[in-house]
């Protein structure tokens, strides 16, 4: 059975950086979120190691991992949000203790993901694929963003559900800042390898397929486990968003997992958009998912908000989900079941 956090209104959230810090000239924007959040009746709680950034790293893995083990072990903190995500998180797993993880909802995304979907995994408490704590700076959020208050706030035996954005963020304008951070100028449209309307059932899980197909074949990447332990018996349906791969890189990830058997009892595939996707020799994005839909016999759905190319829906890993595509459009209705 998957254990579902709460998060109260006028709760306590606490930022720490298991991945990577920020950068002294970044600090205003932390600074502006935590603004933001008491303005809606939050607490915000900063651990150091959001100050800290040398090179690629907020501090070591030991420490990023104390502190983070800190947090999940504070009674009064019932949302761990890191400031955004990095390039080193999966060096920490080693130095964590799930056995002492609390049942608290931890939320981000890129680098973030093999944190969520590790926890997800070997403790079967849903974790939340969406913003990252600096995102949420902005004077306003967009529709889309501003969902994952109210996923995160759904309770056991509750559903939520999720619509696909009116326009998306093509390219970051850091140097032009938007009164809701992001710049909305692209028209959003999921689309079906089918070309055809579809629907999908299954349990989520999920992240950023340049980080978590390393998980694969790890004590952190047991999916066979998870879907005998806690998945009721339900198919798995997988979500992905792709930062920096290529069309070969992003088609060598998916073959690795397949082979992991991660895949297996899966009921379809959803992928975010993606700045990436670069094609290798003319074997372009569109190719890799029809053959995975050819290979695995199953649906397969991309260019959700999803992603590096924001606004996002809020995924939950172990939530069970329905996601209609239709005339372009999206639903995703989760189950906290």
């Amino acid at each position: 059975m998957i254990t579902y956090p709460v998060l109260n209104t006028h709760s306590k959230i606490g930022v720490t950086a298991p991945s990577s810090g920020v950068s002294s000239a970044y600090h205003p924007l932390l600074r502006q979120s935590k603004q933001r959040l008491e303005e809606k009746g939050y607490t915000v709680s900063f651990g150091e190691t959001v100050w800290t950034q040398e090179k690629v790293r907020a501090a070591s893995a030991e420490k990023r991992a104390s502190e983070f083990m800190g947090m999940m072990g504070d009674d009064e903190i019932e949302a761990i949000i890191p400031p955004w995500g990095g390039e080193l998180l999966t060096e920490i797993l080693e130095f964590l203790d799930f056995e002492k993880m609390k049942a608290k909802w931890v939320l981000g995304y890129s680098d973030i993901s093999p944190l969520l979907l590790a926890i997800t995994l070997k403790k079967g408490i849903a974790t939340a694929h969406g913003t990252n704590f600096i995102d949420l700076r902005g004077e306003y959020w967009d529709e889309t963003t501003a969902m994952w208050e109210k996923v995160l706030t759904t309770k056991r035996g509750e559903s939520i559900s999720q619509t696909s954005s009116i326009k998306y963020q093509d390219q970051w304008e850091h140097e032009n800042p938007s009164p809701c951070v992001f710049h909305l100028t692209h028209e959003t449209e999921w689309k079906t390898v089918s070309n055809k309307d579809e629907n999908l059932k299954g349990r989520l899980l999920g992240g950023c397929i340049d980080i978590i197909h390393h998980l694969a074949g790890t004590p952190y990447g047991d999916v066979k486990a998870f879907h005998e332990t806690f998945a009721d018996g339900e198919p798995l349906l997988w979500y992905f968003e792709n930062c920096e791969l290529n069309t070969t890189g992003l088609r060598c990830a998916l073959v690795h997992m397949k082979m992991a058997g991660w895949f297996d009892h899966c009921s379809g595939i959803i992928f975010g958009r993606s700045a990436a996707n670069t094609p290798v020799n003319g074997y372009l994005v569109e190719d890799v998912y029809r053959e995975l839909s050819e290979e695995l016999g199953i649906p397969v759905i991309y260019d959700i908000d999803c992603g590096h190319q924001p606004p996002q829906v809020t995924l939950v890993n172990g939530a069970c989900a329905e996601v209609n595509v239709s005339g372009g459009k999206g639903v995703i209705r989760q189950f906290f079941k």
